[in-house]
């Protein structure tokens, strides 16, 4: 039976819960600190992110290098359609 309010916590805990509505503690892990954190697959405290992308991802950093002339086309096109418009 699960106890009216979780100790880890500190949410209510219905009589038939089978595990604690905010943290996922239950029967079987002991209503522990271990049950919020297990099976999340979370990084260590000492994770390095940016060693992490280099290897994930390339060494370079890919910049954008501007709008594509098509783009410009269509915007045009669409400023001349509104203009069109309001001028009517």
């Amino acid at each position: 039976m699960p106890p009216a309010i979780c100790p880890h916590c500190g949410v209510q805990v219905s009589a038939r819960a089978k595990a604690c509505p905010g943290c996922g503690a239950d029967e079987s892990t002991g209503w522990s600190e271990a049950a919020r954190e297990d099976g999340l697959d979370l990084p260590d405290e000492n994770f390095d992110y940016e060693s992490f992308t280099k290897r994930e991802f390339g060494g370079e950093s890919v910049s954008p290098q501007g709008l594509h002339w098509l783009w410009w086309l269509v915007a045009l096109g669409l400023v001349i359609g509104l203009l069109r418009f309001w001028l009517r």
